[in-house]
Formats: structure tokens, sequence, C-alpha cells
């Protein structure tokens, strides 16, 4: 019998894009189809060329599409960025559009500046209460004396809270109160007033709900509208939202809001350049409009407004940070398997591992930079 129906092509690997990718992996100790945890395990044979062609995009994609296994992602990534090959994931394309982009448009201007909430912290609360621990801290963990997520959680929180000494009637800002961590320990523990501001509907609403009892004041506002006088200003995981075009307005609105002698923290991811560059992947898929900022952009944007009094780094406590949320996320997917798809649960194992692996390869930083605003005498940060 025969047929005159046509033969569907057999799809055979691009040997050129391969032998690319290959010559890029060497020295790294990652290998394709290999024995080891952090090897690549190739499953589509277009992975290549679409490697090739994308950069980091086309490897996250590809990642979440089933076209390639790696067991320890964070190791991998952590192999690869400490062999060097952070730039190579960028395709000259993809920078000079960034750069383009960033330079004829503030990304994150107040029209765009909810569309990370919508499109990340709305996600779904389900999804964060499983993935994060009891406060609800989505940024990095203090480990120093710790030897569980909550219990690190916890003492990042009262570390913000020793650097601002509190103290009892204190009104407090804190710009980014997520799900109101910070806002309910303060305000429990030390006896002050917060106004928390958020540009999530999900996050304001169970920060409601958590502080109802307490003297906190939620409210979904963007920092640049802002009016009133604080004794203390608390930023913790926002600052990576503001973008470089406003980190001027950012200090001249903390300057404006904060009272003499007052104090603000500011706790942030950062980077080791000045470059205004986004990994397109997570700009695309987990934080949109987000940009790192250097120390030099911090400083150049404070200048001649606030003090800087004390600048802390514990960067590698957010690689532990990552590990375990990436931990909690596989034990409870269970619970929320039927609200989300398979594609969404390799892209949060896909950038938890990443993001483990950057900061495990000292390629991001972790800030806390305590300023003050026309304080006398001096100030001695709590460890």
């Amino acid at each position: 019998m025969t047929s005159n129906a046509p033969i569907a092509p057999v799809s055979l690997p691009d040997t050129r894009a391969r032998h690319t990718i290959e010559k890029m992996l060497e020295g790294s100790g990652v290998t394709l189809n290999g024995g080891q945890p952090w090897d690549i395990r190739v499953h589509h044979p277009d992975l290549f060329s679409r490697i090739v062609r994308q950069g980091s995009i086309g490897f996250g994609e590809a990642y979440m599409d089933g076209w390639w296994e790696c067991d320890r992602i964070d190791e991998m990534m952590h192999r690869l960025l400490h062999h060097g090959l952070g730039d190579a994931a960028h395709t000259p394309a993809g920078r000079l559009l960034y750069r383009l982009r960033s330079s004829f448009m503030n990304l994150q201007s107040k029209a765009r500046a909810y569309i990370v909430g919508r499109e990340h912290y709305d996600l779904g609360n389900d999804l964060f209460t499983r993935m994060l621990d009891a406060t609800l801290c989505y940024s990095c963990a203090y480990w120093k004396q710790a030897t569980t997520l909550h219990q690190a959680q916890v003492a990042k929180l009262d570390l913000a809270c020793r650097k601002l000494a509190l103290e009892p009637g204190m009104r407090v800002l804190d710009i980014g109160c997520g799900w109101g961590s910070f806002a309910e320990h303060a305000a429990s523990h030390y006896g002050v007033e917060v106004t928390g501001i958020t540009i999530s509907e999900e996050q304001a609403k169970l920060a409601r709900e958590r502080c109802a009892s307490l003297p906190v004041e939620i409210l979904m506002e963007d920092y640049r509208d802002l009016d009133g006088e604080f004794d203390r200003i608390v930023s913790i995981g926002m600052f990576e939202h503001v973008g470089q075009r406003n980190y001027a307005t950012y200090f001249d609105t903390v300057t404006r809001l904060l009272k003499p002698g007052g104090l603000f923290m500011l706790h942030t991811i950062g980077s080791n350049t000045n470059e205004v560059s986004a990994d397109p992947w997570i700009n695309k898929y987990i934080f949109p409009n987000g940009v790192l900022p250097s120390v030099q952009q911090i400083s150049d944007a404070s200048e001649g407004k606030l003090v800087m009094e004390d600048w802390q780094n514990f960067g590698p406590d957010y690689d532990t940070t990552l590990m375990a949320w990436q931990e909690n996320l596989l034990a409870h997917w269970h619970e929320i398997a039927q609200h989300y798809n398979e594609r969404i649960k390799r892209m949060f194992l896909y950038y938890l591992g990443a993001c483990a692996g950057a900061f495990r390869a000292r390629e991001l930083q972790l800030w806390q930079v305590v300023f003050s605003h026309s304080r006398q005498g001096r100030y001695d940060a709590p460890r």
C-alpha cells in the first residue's frame, strides 16, 4: 500500500550551533548530557540554535518548554557565571534594544509602576504563601545565626528595626511593604505606627488582614505621590523596581518625607557595575522593568540629600534564601498544582535556581544601607 502524503521531515540538531555551545561550556565544568547534577540534559534537537539566536531568554524559555533538564540549576548557573559566561548569554541585539528603551523611555514611570504588581506579585497569594515562610518576606533573609528560613527572616526584620533605632510612638514609612512583613514585626515588637505602600492588590489585601489589629495603614500608592512626615523610613526589596531614571526622584522623596534627625534604611539587590541592563528572561517573566543599582548610582542619587551612615553586604545569604524558597515550593506544589500549570512551576524553578547561582558566583550583591537626615552625633550600626 502506497501513499502520496508528504513525508514529515526529521528534525536534526544544528551541529554548528551545538559546536558553538560546547565551545562556550569548555572549562566551566558543565557538560551536555553528562552525569553530574549540574550538567544539561538535552531533550530537543533545536535547543542549541535557539540559545545561539536568543541567548538568555531562549535558554530560560527552553527550560520552561521542557527542552532541557538539570537537577541543580543553581550549581549549573554558578559554574557558568564563574566561568565568565554571563555576558555571553545576552545577545548584542538584546543589549542594544534594552539600552535604547531605557534611554528614550522611563520604564519605571508612574504609569508603568504597577506592571510588576499585576504580572508577578499578583500571581496568587496561594503560591507565595507556600514558597515563603510564615513572615511572608519576599526578600533576602539574614542567616548570620539562623538555621531555618523563618529564623533568618525574623532576624532580617529585627536587624532592620535595630538599625533604625525604633522607639514606641514613632511614625514609620515602609516603601514597598509587600505582604506586611516589616509593618507587622515593627508594630508588634517596637510599638511604632507604620504606613506601608505597595503596587500589588494581592499584597495590600493580605497585608491589611494580617495587620488589622495593629497601628498599621496599608496603601496602594506610588512612592512619588506620598505626603507626610515620618521619623523613620524603610524600603526592603523595592528599590530594584525604581529604575536609574528615577533614583534622584526617589531620594528626593525620601528626604522630603523624613524628619530632621531621622534614619532611612535601604535594603536592595545590587549590581557590581554601572551598566544599565536587565536579564531578558528575568525582565519578561519575573520582574518586568526591573533594574539593579550599583554603588555609584546609589551614592550619586543620595549625594547632597542624605548622609550615608552604614553599608552592609550579605549577598551570599540570598543564595541560601533562594534555595530555601525552592525547597518550600517543591514540598508544597501538590497543594496548588490544580491552579498553576507545569510551565509556571518550571518558570519558578528556573528563576530561583538561576538567581541562587548568580549570588553564589558573587555576580549579585545584597546591600543594607543606612542614611540619616540632618542627624547629629555618631551612628553605630548593629549586626
